[in-house]
């Protein structure tokens, strides 16, 4: 796989979050990987999102999305 940086590359998106609407940036790997999670547990990306911001605490929401890939991603490798 070459490394054109699309994997660096950020994409802001926006979804419905417990009710409102947000606009989340990440860099695309980390929503590939929530993309792919949400397909694996059968439920939206938005459902995934609500639930992981449920959960956040004080974290930025940014922040908790890509922390719950890395726990995921480690978890799975174990």
């Amino acid at each position: 796989m070459a490394d054109d940086g699309a994997f660096e590359r950020v994409v802001k998106r926006s979804l419905a979050v417990a009710g409102h609407r947000t606009s989340v940036s990440l860099e695309d790997v980390f929503w590939r990987e929530l993309k792919d999670c949400a397909a694996q547990r059968g439920v939206s990306l938005a459902a995934l999102v609500a639930d992981i911001d449920a959960g956040r605490g004080a974290a930025n929401l940014s922040s908790a999305l890509r922390v719950f890939v890395v726990r995921r991603l480690k978890s799975a490798a174990q």
